[in-house]
């Protein structure tokens, strides 16, 4: 098959991530496999595709992805004669959909999220139908996010289905830790999320002053919130304590440096760095929400919404004791082991066989 994926940036996320494991793998099942993204700015995630051997087409750099001048660029590249193109993210999602009217494709796209801005806003719901309609299939990430999204959509249509997201569980599981990140403290916290409105970064680093001295935050990631971490950082005294390691292509490495890993959002679909974290051999805490809570409870360490005294707390309890401690542990790595990405591969490539025969 000749398969186009289309993103809107290769900066830190999940869907982004998910570009890295998954199209490589494609092309060594023996398909022609090459990515679209609107924001061509080159980013760690951008040089592992191309070391692997993925033809990145690109429209810009910098700017906003909504630029209508995006439109004309993708439906150029949409008649180029794909088998399928499948997209992810809002943008394309919504200008391939106005693309496909033009030339006639197989569209696929993904629901990275159990949530999304656009569907508080009534007076877009209208263009949200109109778009998923153009769309032989929907994959959701997570059951709850296919419950969502046909609670959004309203509609009992056949075109929606669930495949997991997947991670590469041994590379996590078999990592050699960052000597560099050992020396930053005694005890160290790591999370991975890009710096977005989505996350919840501003809870994780309230929690510091919860905690001894000699536990320290590394947050990995870029994104629109940083100057804002920053500032907050500053006003509660942790310059010492919180790290910004920016955008990084050895989180692996990285988690198997630190003694917790933490995911803190307000919503996700089914967070990749959340398994990553899982299966990383540390013990994995992430706060009680949708998309959370589906695959940490029972699991790892799930502390209410928001509640930074609770997460700080949640960290004494884990390292006052060492049986919870690694039970949690072997709790993680079982759950995690379960979304290997090869699994995932298969799946979306015998779907894109299902759509094509249709």
């Amino acid at each position: 098959m000749k398969i186009l994926h289309v993103i809107t940036t290769l900066y830190t996320g999940g869907a982004e991530k998910l570009m890295v494991d998954l199209l490589p793998r494609m092309k060594q099942a023996g398909h022609k496999v090459e990515l679209c993204v609107f924001d061509g700015t080159r980013t760690p995630f951008f040089e592992q595709l191309e070391k692997n051997g993925i033809r990145i087409h690109w429209f810009h750099k910098g700017g906003s992805v909504y630029n209508p001048l995006n439109i004309y660029r993708l439906w150029r590249l949409m008649r180029k004669g794909w088998d399928i193109v499948h997209t992810h993210n809002t943008a394309p999602q919504l200008f391939a959909a106005f693309g496909e009217v033009l030339c006639s494709v197989v569209l696929v796209t993904t629901e990275h999220n159990t949530s999304n801005r656009r569907r508080d806003w009534k007076w877009y719901a209208w263009l949200d139908k109109w778009m998923f309609r153009q769309y032989k299939e929907v994959i959701c990430i997570s059951d709850q996010a296919e419950i969502n999204h046909r609670k959004h959509i309203g509609e009992n249509s056949n075109n929606i289905c669930t495949i997991y997201n997947g991670i590469d569980y041994y590379r996590y599981a078999n990592a050699i830790p960052d000597e560099n990140i050992k020396t930053i403290g005694k005890k160290i916290i790591t999370n991975v999320a890009g710096f977005r409105y989505q996350k919840d970064q501003p809870t994780l680093i309230k929690a510091m002053k919860y905690l001894p001295e000699d536990y320290h935050l590394c947050l990995v990631g870029d994104g629109e919130r940083r100057a804002e971490f920053e500032t907050l950082v500053k006003e509660l005294g942790l310059e010492q304590r919180v790290h910004l390691l920016g955008l990084r292509s050895d989180v692996p490495e990285v988690l198997a440096a630190s003694d917790y890993v933490v995911m803190c959002s307000h919503y996700e679909g089914l967070s990749l760095s959340s398994l990553e974290g899982m299966a990383s051999g540390k013990p994995f805490l992430a706060d009680n929400v949708d998309g959370l809570r589906e695959i940490v409870e029972g699991n790892g360490v799930l502390f209410e919404h928001e509640d930074a005294e609770g997460f700080a707390a949640a960290i004494l309890k884990l390292d006052s004791d060492k049986e919870y401690r690694e039970q949690i542990v072997k709790q993680c790595q079982a759950k995690a082991a379960n979304y290997d990405i090869s699994v995932m591969t298969e799946k979306y490539l015998t779907l894109y066989k299902e759509v094509l025969a249709r």
